[in-house]
């Protein structure tokens, strides 16, 4: 699946909105191909000196903000269509578990500087090995993003109550029973009648199930759920935090400003090509002419495109081979490579 480095928003600089709904009419499949051509110009051009393909992936990996993930402070997320920089942390919502679904791995036969390092964004199978804070990880149960159940290795936010089969007994406060196939607990002692079943007293309360998308859970041993026909409470701040511009984020594109304007005029060109390949405009024919010119002279470092340099083997920039070998003379007249 090609990862997008633009935004939908991007093109809003050098067109409107309503030309650029015209030429996709609705049609998702179009920013991509326009957006892929482009993004080989670039790469045929930069390649060879620039470290282009870590500066797309910049702008290829920033994902939308999930309930589910925990987002360190410095990564870069879509949160109202625009990019944001994380400032202070951000956790994610923590489901109760019912099965252990990763195990500590001590294996002096492995290499760890070989092992997968832990992502949220990847999805795991049983026997799998993955590093978490420098610590190795055998994957017990499947789990992760695509089964829309991440498990951070040895992180779990409920401890699992004790619970019995009503029987017409006396019972304490908070005390957990199971009857008629439901969970209920002892909420009240005033005028409490243990031969009255929970589903006919008013001193028992019955046990929600977990839902994901309550965010309120309290810190309580007493806040219990039902997960798996399994009765659990809240250990730390299970609910996710909520994401707030100035308290946990800043807009912050951290994409190339160059790359990000010439492609834009590309896959502009590029889309206007599959509209209509005859009646492209001289806007989008100038715009493009004069990115490729400035692909042209970056790549031949005429410029600076504000993109790393690839390094060689010596840790010095990677120059360009005319220019280290064939130049005969520092005047750049008589040098035509240059021009």
């Amino acid at each position: 699946m090609y990862r997008r480095f633009l935004n939908n928003s991007d093109y809003l600089g050098v067109i409107s909105k309503e030309s650029l709904e015209q030429m996709t009419r609705g049609n998702e499949d179009r920013f991509i191909q326009a957006e892929e051509s482009a993004e080989m110009s670039i790469i045929e051009h930069l390649s060879e000196n620039y470290e282009i393909e870590k500066e797309l992936n910049k702008g290829k990996y920033i994902a939308g903000y999930n309930r589910a993930i925990t987002y360190p402070v410095g990564v870069h997320i879509y949160f109202e269509d625009k990019i944001h920089e994380v400032i202070r942390p951000i956790s994610g919502f923590k489901a109760p578990a019912d099965v252990d679904y990763w195990e500590e791995l001590v294996d002096i036969n492995i290499d760890q500087n070989t092992v997968p390092h832990y992502s949220q964004f990847q999805t795991y199978y049983k026997d799998e090995v993955t590093s978490y804070n420098g610590v190795l990880y055998k994957c017990l149960v499947e789990n992760g993003f695509k089964f829309d159940n991440i498990r951070i290795p040895m992180v779990n936010g409920w401890l699992e109550a004790e619970y019995e089969e009503w029987q017409p007994v006396d019972y304490v406060l908070w005390d957990i029973v199971l009857f008629d196939g439901d969970f209920y607990t002892l909420l009240s002692l005033d005028d409490f009648d243990n031969n009255i079943s929970p589903l006919d007293s008013v001193n028992w309360g019955a046990i929600a199930n977990y839902d994901p998308d309550h965010n309120e859970y309290e810190l309580s041993e007493h806040e219990y759920v039902v997960y798996n026909g399994k009765v659990f409470h809240p250990e730390i701040d299970v609910n996710a935090d909520i994401p707030e511009v100035g308290k946990n984020l800043t807009l912050n594109d951290c994409r190339n400003y160059n790359l990000k304007k010439h492609m834009v005029r590309l896959a502009v060109y590029e889309l206007t090509k599959l509209i209509a390949p005859n009646n492209v405009s001289v806007v989008r024919v100038k715009d493009y002419e004069d990115s490729m010119k400035w692909l042209s002279d970056a790549a031949r470092l005429k410029l600076n495109p504000q993109i790393p340099r690839k390094l060689a083997e010596d840790k010095k920039e990677v120059m360009d081979w005319q220019l280290a070998t064939f130049q005969t003379d520092y005047d750049p007249y008589k040098n035509p490579w240059l021009t």
